[in-house]
């Protein structure tokens, strides 16, 4: 696991700031931290709901009108009854999204001379519902993993892994000479192709950590089991299965967290 001990990955899971920690503070009037915390959800989770939103109003400009009123929602604290013991973080925000577009469109309704269509708004049952969701949440989860790596890099003085999976990503029909060229140029050290091979690799174990971090940190106190599961609704196990040990469960997900 990117060469970290157990002790090490245990101590850091332990440390994390998680999402449901995060909801608490937000909606506890009484800390000074209240306001950081309601900004912080909402730079993490504003795009996905903005997506979803997107994609259950039939209709672009009203979509946009929507997405802000529940941006600032969030940020006004809405999210107050939110429970870990009623589900997984990301389907609560779902269903408190899918209200804010009701709650808005009554709104709508009530101030202009004639009812909008409700036609408009995709239904609960919708077969397309449950994935548009997932794949908004999906890529939230990707961009927020990038953002850590991106992070790690400008925290690690000799870590370049960032900027190579961006080199692999902008040139996947390059050579691992001509990708190794291109870093060395941008490094200003020269770095062979089995070199470049060697930190591609560590890049990303680091990206496959760090995106199960991610996933983690949308359940409360999971098992392994649930965090694979959780991984496999993503559609994200891949990330993980091909590149950490067959035994990434128990290594991951150390006895104190069980």
């Amino acid at each position: 696991m990117g060469g970290e001990s157990l002790v090490d990955v245990g101590k850091r899971l332990e440390s994390m700031v998680t999402r449901w920690s995060l909801v608490r503070v937000a909606h506890d009037a009484s800390t000074a931290s209240a306001s950081k915390a309601r900004n912080e959800l909402v730079l993490r989770y504003a795009d996905a709901t903005k997506a979803y939103i997107h994609a259950i109003v039939r209709d672009a400009h009203r979509a946009d009108e929507i997405a802000q009123n529940v941006v600032l929602r969030m940020l006004a604290g809405d999210f107050a009854g939110a429970d870990p013991n009623r589900g997984r973080f990301r389907d609560l925000l779902k269903v408190a999204a899918r209200n804010m577009v009701r709650s808005h469109w009554a709104r709508e309704n009530v101030r202009r001379a004639a009812a909008l269509d409700s036609d408009s708004v995709a239904s609960d049952d919708d077969p397309n519902d449950a994935e548009q969701w997932v794949a908004s949440w999906r890529q939230n989860v990707l961009d927020l993993t990038w953002t850590s790596l991106n992070q790690f890099e400008q925290s690690q003085p000799k870590s370049c892994a960032f900027t190579i999976l961006r080199l692999r990503a902008r040139f996947p029909d390059a050579s691992s000479e001509e990708l190794a060229q291109q870093l060395s140029e941008i490094v200003e050290e020269e770095i062979s192709a089995e070199t470049f091979r060697q930190k591609l690799r560590r890049a990303r174990m680091r990206f496959a950590e760090l995106l199960v971090d991610e996933v983690a940190d949308g359940l409360e106190k999971p098992s392994a089991d649930d965090l694979e599961e959780e991984l496999v609704a993503l559609g994200l196990i891949e990330y993980v299965r091909k590149l950490l040990s067959a035994e990434w469960k128990d290594s991951w997900w150390p006895d104190s967290r069980r």
